[in-house]
């Protein structure tokens, strides 16, 4: 009755930091969406608030880090449980870095607000590729909630066209700056945001293949998606 009581107590306290990881992924996703609003819509006030925000992001990350070291030092976990705890000290590293890219839109929102400038852009791809950064957050928070690596394929598929997503929006700014010096300062703060949002992407991809290596003990990392395909297709 002894073991069964500790083993309940154990795996309660890999729940609670689960829980922990999953709350700062909300945590982020909000950064995100907050500051593209306040880039959009030149919104200084709104992007102080995510900026100030950040540190809640940090403060999330080391309380998870300092529980995964405290359950490996009282612990000892093996196996599964093992590959469980490295998988959240690995993800709140990637949602740390996220909300650190979602400070960096929302410093260039407040250039944008504070600019009086004849070029103003039309954010139509940066918004694009926010639908589609969020959309890869999601599935692979979810697919770490329910530890299911179907989903690892879908979200590096996705990544692939953040990527492309990224390089129209390059082609198109540099068209601008050509064209028209005077967008040159304005262009490149936009190609700035662009590729902040290109690096949230890598990380989402990169929470959704630490789920492959806590389910199969396999590392997906740098392997073509066809690789990742088999893998996860694998019984």
């Amino acid at each position: 009755m002894q073991f069964e009581h500790t083993y309940k107590q154990y795996d309660a306290e890999l729940e609670a930091v689960r829980a922990k990881v999953l709350q700062m992924g909300g945590l982020v996703e909000q950064q995100i969406v907050n500051a593209l609003d306040a880039l959009v819509n030149a919104n200084a006030n709104l992007a102080e608030s995510v900026i100030a925000n950040d540190h809640r992001v940090n403060d999330l990350e080391v309380q998870v880090d300092e529980d995964c070291s405290h359950i490996i030092a009282r612990r000892q976990p093996a196996a599964g449980d093992l590959r469980m705890v490295m998988m959240m000290v690995k993800t709140i590293t990637d949602l740390e870095r996220i909300g650190d890219e979602a400070t960096k839109i929302a410093r260039v929102a407040q250039k944008v607000a504070e600019a009086d400038r004849m070029y103003t852009p039309r954010f139509t791809e940066i918004k694009n590729m926010v639908a589609l950064v969020r959309e890869m957050l999601r599935t692979s928070l979810d697919a770490f909630a329910r530890l299911d690596m179907t989903k690892t394929v879908e979200v590096a598929r996705q990544d692939e066209q953040v990527d492309e997503q990224f390089r129209a929006a390059m082609r198109q700014l540099i068209t601008f700056m050509l064209e028209d010096p005077r967008t040159i300062s304005m262009s490149l703060e936009v190609l700035f945001v662009a590729k902040a949002i290109e690096r949230i992407g890598d990380h989402a991809k990169n929470i959704a293949e630490y789920v492959v290596y806590m389910v199969k003990g396999k590392d997906v990392r740098h392997t073509t998606v066809q690789e990742m395909e088999r893998e996860t297709l694998q019984s």
